[in-house]
């Protein structure tokens, strides 16, 4: 028997999967749903006009062996998507923790891209620059006394090199030897000095980093100009669609690989693997619902088969409730104690340990389509 854990172990795989193109697909997040695909059609054209696939899955093979193909094949997927995904979180968090430090305020962002070279005193046996965080209303304090606050101060060697709204961050040049005692008056004056000194590599090695980051994170996605050239679904003014599985008009079953693959040309690696996998991962899960049904169909109603498969959409979600009335009403003489249960949940149902609420006189079982909610 195909088992429901699998099932929903397939279904939570393809909700990552959809969100982890969310992630990826940050700076164009309008465009994400374009680029959920099953063999090249949007997932509601794909479910409607479904058919089994032969080449993957021989219906000759017993069902156990079919079974363990999609599962394997869907554990795959699964366990390329944590390495895959780990590796992009990892550099997606080192390039957020260096832009934090750029976005920050005096006190704790990183000044390598606001100072120059040509604002230090480098390279002086007697002579350091250090950077002064003064508040917006000690300007003039600060230009008035910076000079004073400590013996062998540099006169007008003070510039202001940056601001935000709450201060801004000035030079000043004096002798190594009283630095330390000018931090502590300055201190008393609640003027900050903050502990950078300037080294060229170091920064250089810096922007690099950042650089380097931002280019790898560019490889792993570029904007998707990918549109849907066909399968559109769209549902006529009436209450419920009926389509029988198997229909043979299934829109672009034939697609060529070649015509995929120049889909996604201008994509990163990640993305395309993403829309790759994801479509494979929904085709198998389709597969398995498709699975689940023939077996709890033969399970219930016994052979020789005979049942029709249909999908059902509500063209609203308040007809649900009239949709199951009509289907119970005719097809209660399937399951009169299924029919009893719905209509009284104290009625239990010998051997059956799912809720009374989930087992009706036919077969269902339930496809959630709306992977971004």
């Amino acid at each position: 028997m195909v088992s429901c854990t699998a099932a929903s172990v397939s279904e939570s795989l393809i909700k990552r999967m959809a969100q982890s193109v969310v992630e990826v697909m940050e700076d164009a997040k309008g465009k994400v749903q374009e680029n959920l695909l099953a063999n090249g059609v949007d997932l509601t054209s794909f479910v409607t006009h479904f058919e089994w696939d032969m080449a993957k899955y021989p219906v000759k093979q017993p069902l156990v062996g079919v079974a363990d193909t999609l599962t394997k094949q869907l554990s795959q997927i699964e366990m390329d998507l944590k390495s895959r995904t780990a590796a992009y979180d990892t550099l997606r968090l080192s390039l957020e923790n260096l832009e934090k430090k750029s976005t920050g305020n005096l006190f704790t962002r990183t000044l390598s891209d606001i100072v120059n070279k040509e604002d230090f005193v480098l390279d002086s046996e007697y002579l350091i620059t250090l950077l002064v965080i003064v508040p917006k209303q000690s300007y003039t304090q600060w230009q008035k006394t910076y000079e004073s606050l400590s013996d062998m101060v540099v006169p007008r060697s003070t510039k202001l090199i940056a601001e935000d709204s709450e201060g801004g961050l000035f030079t000043v040049t004096l002798f190594r030897k009283v630095m330390d005692d000018f931090k502590t008056k300055a201190k008393e004056n609640k003027f900050t000095v903050r502990e950078f000194y300037y080294d060229e590599k170091e920064i250089k090695r810096e922007r690099e980093e950042m650089t380097r980051l931002l280019s790898d994170k560019k490889q792993q996605y570029q904007t998707s100009c990918v549109a849907l050239k066909k399968g559109s679904s769209t549902f006529p003014d009436h209450k419920v669609k009926v389509t029988p599985l198997g229909n043979p008009d299934r829109p672009a079953a034939g697609q060529p690989d070649r015509e995929r693959e120049s889909e996604g040309e201008g994509e990163g690696p990640l993305l395309r693997w993403l829309k790759v996998n994801f479509s494979e991962a929904f085709i198998a899960w389709i597969h398995i619902k498709a699975l689940r049904v023939f077996v709890e169909s033969v399970l219930r109603y016994g052979l020789p088969v005979n049942f029709q498969a249909v999908l059902l959409q509500p063209h609203k979600k308040s007809s649900t409730k009239r949709l199951r009335e009509v289907l119970n009403s005719v097809f209660r003489h399937l399951d009169e104690v299924a029919a009893a249960s719905i209509l009284d949940a104290s009625v239990e149902i010998p051997g059956l340990q799912l809720n009374n609420q989930d087992y009706f006189p036919y077969v269902y079982f339930h496809i959630d389509l709306s992977l971004l909610d």
